[in-house]
């Protein structure tokens, strides 16, 4: 199982919207994409990015999201079907349905210090991919029993 999710960033140039995708089983974040606005371009690159790395057959993966608009645009769920993946959708109002995917944002906000006031969107954007990298190579999980989520996936 895949998870969509999205954050926004704060620079002194206005908001960055960051769009997620975790693989549940190894918390390895397999897709992002940082981008000016919410639309569902940003929620499209980071699926693509996602698919490109699937290590093997998507049709047995689902895809979990909330209702944001981005994950229930047509183009989206177009996408999902072509790459053959099962799509699935919280509640509406249910926060223990995103768990995860409030988890993995709080750990970029606080840990890597993705909640900071940038003073720039290029370096917003330089900040987030250190950030998934770290947090995919270096942090371990006690959930994983304290492997890296790279490791779990399969990269080391």
């Amino acid at each position: 199982m895949v998870w969509g999710h999205a954050t926004y960033i704060l620079t002194e140039e206005g908001y960055l919207y960051l769009a997620l995708i975790t693989d549940v089983f190894s918390r390895y974040i397999v897709g992002y994409d940082v981008s000016s606005s919410l639309a569902v371009e940003g929620a499209l690159r980071a699926l693509e990015m996602a698919i490109r790395q699937a290590p093997g057959a998507l049709e047995s993966l689902i895809h979990h999201s909330d209702h944001g608009v981005q994950y229930a645009a047509s183009a989206y769920r177009e996408r999902l079907t072509q790459a053959s993946m099962r799509s699935s959708m919280g509640a509406v109002g249910n926060a223990y349905d995103n768990a995860l995917a409030e988890r993995v944002n709080g750990i970029l906000k606080t840990e890597y210090l993705l909640d900071s006031l940038f003073p720039s969107k290029s370096q917003a954007i330089e900040t987030v991919a250190q950030a998934v990298h770290l947090y995919n190579f270096e942090r371990p999980h006690l959930s994983l029993g304290y492997a890296t989520p790279a490791h779990i996936f399969g990269l080391i």
